[in-house]
């Protein structure tokens, strides 16, 4: 174990660690070290925020390889998973690795590339796949491929009056008010979890965000955190209906997503908006704003499709 590992108790592999706040000061850095190394950022799962807040849905429990390398494990469903954001092990630690899991999940195209000339089976997770956008394009809406998206925010902004604001500690409970009421509206749980844990520690895993108020009422929000140096992910992002007959897919998104993205530093070329899960619904809405492209992720397993 590494002494920095040693410093907040990561295990060393077989056994494991939850995830814990207290990792932070340890895992936060290295992530931010390898998206950094990436123009359009990294993988969006790969934050420290993002494997905390969904440490239950996923089951995430980190150790420490041999050579001090991290080792993320969880399970989705009935399917144990591994994840190496930071390398590839010797070849012996990672035959173990393959044997005592079902798969290696959100593997990177150059890891996939290797693992494939070593044997193992690389499979594209579609699934899984980021959508990365133009900041620019999004916080304008120009020309004839936006021209449904403009017009929804037009004849929102015509018919109510909207203010956003930044997502200060002030706002957070208007922010959760929010959550809970889509919560109701959509009758799904969801990543409702996750994202109540994101609001409620928002200042100790650095997130930042946007909240918007239509007619004086809290309506809508955003949350992310930076995803390498030209990068913003933005991790969640809620809406609520009931104001005035508001409908919050005819508008008030459009207009959360094109007024967040306008906000953001310039120095942010894209928005990472995270994966589709395999949802039709999602993955018509998230192509509809043109991706410039995606973070492609694979799954590694050691038997033929």
């Amino acid at each position: 174990m590494s002494e920095a590992a040693h410093a907040v108790k990561i295990a060393d592999y077989p056994a494991s660690s939850e995830v814990t706040l207290d990792l932070r000061p340890f895992l936060h850095p290295l992530f931010q070290g390898l998206n950094a190394r990436e123009p359009s950022g990294g993988i969006s799962e790969f934050t420290f925020a993002n494997i905390y807040l969904f440490r239950h849905a996923h089951e995430y429990r980190v150790s420490i390889l041999e050579g001090g390398l991290v080792l993320i494990t969880g399970r989705d469903r009935e399917k144990t998973f591994f994840m190496l954001p930071l390398g590839l092990p010797e070849k012996d630690a990672a035959k173990r690795l393959f044997k005592e899991f079902s798969f290696m999940k959100a593997a990177t195209g150059a890891q996939a590339e290797f693992l494939r000339a070593a044997g193992y089976t690389a499979l594209e997770d579609r699934d899984n796949f980021d959508y990365l956008y133009s900041r620019a394009e999004l916080a304008r809406l120009p020309g004839r491929r936006f021209h449904k998206k403009k017009n929804l925010v037009n004849a929102f902004l015509g018919q109510y009056r909207c203010e956003g604001m930044p997502l200060t500690d002030d706002r957070i409970k208007d922010a959760l008010r929010i959550l809970e009421d889509w919560s109701r509206e959509s009758r799904a749980r969801g990543d409702y979890i996750a994202a109540k844990e994101a609001l409620e520690k928002a200042g100790p895993l650095q997130l930042c965000g946007g909240i918007y108020y239509v007619d004086g009422k809290p309506a809508a929000y955003a949350l992310g955190e930076e995803l390498g140096t030209e990068t913003f992910a933005v991790h969640f992002e809620k809406g609520i209906g009931g104001i005035k007959g508001l409908n919050p897919l005819r508008g008030l998104m459009q207009f959360v997503n094109m007024s967040f993205a306008e906000i953001l530093p310039s120095s942010y070329k894209f928005v990472n908006r995270e994966q589709d899960l395999g949802d039709d619904g999602l993955r018509q809405a998230k192509e509809s704003y043109r991706p410039v492209g995606f973070i492609k992720k694979y799954m590694i397993t050691t038997t033929a499709p």
